[in-house]
């Protein structure tokens, strides 16, 4: 396939802060960009050549995607497959609705990720309210997750006993769930890689995070954990994408157990706010991988220039009148980096923006950023 040149026009479904990074690399390499949201204020837009605001399922803003664009990506995973799939017939669409709609639901993306060989919690896939009344010991203490549309903790119960997960089921309107075994965690770790075939492979070095409230707190690169684990999640994240056929950037988060073993969470057909660490401190950005995988191109090297910490700016780090937070601290800090998203209305759990910061190890850059957080 003839790779995609400069200054082609670039397609995107989602104009969130995902959206405005790609939109920022892609520029930055030459192409032009076309962003389809239809909120009128879409961070992405201010950054794309056109903004097609517009619902994601409306068929001119898609004929018109189909017809300017040399290939179309996504930013998130709740876009509507059907439409990727139409998309497809005339355009570089990557990465394909197939793979979008394996990662909308957990029931499918679960038996995917058991077919490709890779451990997944014991889970128990819910889908009308007899599959509820076996026996649920083996899943229980569990997290009762809908099937569709959850991310950042949402759509999710705790529950220790059948009595709750019966009720629990039930207050979720009977949607399709899954009720999936808690785990005794040693710590969450992530890997993200870039596929643009068999022969063409990229895998990030592995982020170990920290969530408040469900939504990512904090990466730290590298994770502290041995070496051969980190290893292991980089495969793992790879015969993924290979098992999938996948094109494009993919995040594989894992859960790390009390034995140092793996086991697979759940994926992200896109980039992921766990590789915002690698805006500053890798050769290559998640952002540019997924310009490159698009497009054809090789993927970069993902070579880590530096340990770094990745900290979540949410709207609550915002002052109640709305006032900006007291960045002054932050802008004197010279290995650190801000980035903030152009939303323009804080809230709370709302994501803002992040910023990195760089030292000699994890550790120094860890206390560091906890530090700078603290002050604003």
């Amino acid at each position: 396939m003839a790779a995609i040149l400069p200054p082609s026009m670039l397609g995107i479904l989602g104009g969130g802060q995902l959206g405005r990074m790609f939109a920022v690399a892609a520029k930055t390499m030459g192409y032009r960009v076309t962003v389809l949201d239809p909120d009128a204020n879409a961070p992405a837009a201010q950054f794309a050549d056109v903004h097609l605001c517009a619902p994601f399922n409306d068929a001119a803003a898609l004929k018109t995607l189909a017809q300017t664009c040399a290939a179309v990506t996504t930013e998130f995973e709740n876009v509507n497959a059907d439409a990727m799939r139409e998309l497809a017939r005339t355009t570089r669409v990557s990465p394909s609705g197939d793979c979008v709609a394996i990662a909308q639901d957990r029931i499918v993306e679960k038996s995917w990720i058991n077919k490709a060989g890779l451990p997944t919690a014991p889970y128990l896939a819910i889908e009308s309210v007899e599959d509820i009344q076996v026996e649920l010991s083996p899943y229980l203490p569990g997290i009762l997750k809908t099937a569709r549309l959850g991310y950042d903790g949402k759509g999710q119960v705790r529950v220790s006993t059948a009595e709750e997960a019966r009720a629990a089921y039930a207050n979720l309107g009977g949607q399709a769930c899954v009720l999936e075994k808690m785990l005794e965690l040693k710590l969450e770790v992530s890997a993200i890689v870039t596929r643009v075939s068999s022969a063409q492979m990229a895998v990030f070095p592995v982020a170990e995070n920290s969530h408040e409230n469900g939504i990512l707190d904090v990466s730290i690169v590298p994770a502290r954990i041995a070496p051969a684990l980190a290893a292991s999640a980089q495969q793992m994240a790879q015969s993924l994408a290979e098992a999938l056929d996948y094109v494009g950037v993919l995040a594989v988060e894992f859960f790390v157990l009390a034995d140092d073993s793996l086991v697979v969470n759940e994926i992200a057909p896109r980039p992921h706010n766990s590789g915002h660490y690698t805006l500053t401190a890798c050769l290559t950005d998640q952002f540019q991988q997924q310009v490159r995988a698009m497009c054809g191109l090789l993927p970069g090297r993902t070579d880590l220039l530096s340990p770094v910490v990745m900290v979540n700016l949410l709207g609550d780090v915002w002052k109640e009148d709305g006032r900006e937070p007291n960045w002054d601290v932050l802008a004197e800090a010279p290995n650190a980096q801000l980035h903030l998203y152009g939303k323009k209305q804080a809230r709370p759990g709302r994501k803002m923006g992040h910023f990195n910061v760089m030292a000699a190890t994890a550790d120094e850059a860890l206390e560091q950023a906890e530090a700078l957080k603290d002050t604003l």
